[in-house]
């Protein structure tokens, strides 16, 4: 019998930590996939924020160096200018990446660093406790905003693909969904963009995966996908937003060119 699907070689053979539901794992495989296909195991280097992906290092069989909060985008800018010849991304959340990381991640995007940013934005901290984040929806209840997210006190969720895409360092700048095959399989496709332009020397490349936490948002992992398809892609609408090989493309559903 023909095996047509298998665990990528890179993914180490062990069980996640992550709450049932949760895409982490997800993401996890496809960059494995990706690490594989390209043949990057060996010189790759993968930095995790602190964050539910902080344990990078379990899963994934390459060299890893975790950076303090927020600070993954500096860190990864050191090892690249160190090490050129190194693949080099980060796995951040949007606690880590959209708060106390947004001044590192600007940074490195308006200058070009040719590093990869993988950004998991599940609209809520998911490690610390379920406290509000800078992607958390208007009305969205956490643990710090008991009454749901108020505009007035406490702004609107930060829109980061839309914020970075426009710099001139940024060569690749997409945002893809998680919540059923066919968005998977469109976000590989993206993550392949992304690697490849690190690979071209083109410059940033930055990957938002709409990904679900069903433990703070208090939801089962089927109620997830339905909150995830209709609540969070309304605000963080899918496509990609920037490609220097191609130009800059219309989101999801305004044009029939759109990869996603």
């Amino acid at each position: 019998m023909q095996k047509v699907f298998a665990r990528p070689a890179t993914l180490l053979e062990t069980g996640f930590h992550f709450c049932p539901g949760c895409h982490h794992g997800i993401v996890h495989r496809l960059l494995c996939e990706e690490l594989d296909r390209l043949s990057l195991a060996d010189r790759a280097v993968g930095v995790p924020g602190v964050g539910c992906g902080v344990f990078l290092y379990d899963y994934i069989g390459i060299d890893t160096c975790e950076a303090p909060h927020g600070r993954a985008t500096a860190v990864a800018t050191g090892i690249k200018r160190v090490l050129p010849q190194q693949f080099v991304f980060t796995y951040q959340g949007d606690g880590d990446l959209g708060a106390i990381g947004t001044a590192e991640v600007i940074h490195a995007a308006n200058r070009g660093e040719n590093i990869t940013v993988i950004f998991v934005n599940n609209s809520v901290y998911g490690m610390t406790g379920g406290q509000m984040a800078p992607t958390t929806l208007l009305g969205q209840r956490t643990t710090t905003s008991p009454a749901g997210r108020d505009c007035q006190n406490d702004g609107y969720p930060l829109r980061l693909t839309e914020m970075l895409a426009p710099l001139e360092g940024v060569a690749f700048a997409a945002r893809v969904s998680l919540h059923n095959p066919a968005h998977v399989k469109k976000a590989r496709r993206a993550l392949q963009q992304a690697f490849e332009t690190q690979l071209e020397k083109r410059g940033f490349s930055f990957m938002e995966f709409i990904s679900a936490c069903p433990t703070n948002w208090r939801l089962t992992p089927q109620q997830s996908i339905a909150h995830m398809e209709e609540q969070m892609l309304s605000v963080f609408p899918l496509g990609i937003y920037k490609d220097t090989t191609a130009g800059v493309l219309q989101k999801e559903g305004e044009s029939a060119n759109a990869v996603l």
